[in-house]
């Protein structure tokens, strides 16, 4: 039975990633053009924050590693832990 259910969640990957795949092209189509003289003026261009420009401060990014870190090792301790729980003892008699 634990043969069938691997197979199933990895028809359904294959399957989502599959349309996952189908739909960027769509995503990715391009505007029509728009009618000419529309941008005799072009607008000024944009202002720039630092924010978009500097990126991510480094302490952001190691909280967010370190966050990552943490949660990957629950679910881990979590998943081995139900695992020894389903696990059947022989009984010494």
């Amino acid at each position: 039975m634990n043969r069938i259910r691997r197979i199933g969640a990895a028809v359904a990957t294959l399957a989502g990633a599959l349309l996952a795949l189908a739909a960027a092209p769509a995503a990715f189509a391009s505007l029509p053009p728009l009618p000419p003289g529309i941008n005799k003026h072009p607008p000024l261009p944009a202002h720039i924050h630092t924010a978009v420009v500097g990126g991510m401060p480094g302490w952001q990014i190691i909280l967010i590693a370190v966050g990552a870190a943490l949660a990957g090792a629950a679910v881990a301790i979590v998943a081995d832990r139900a695992q020894l729980a389903r696990k059947t003892h022989a009984s010494t008699a």
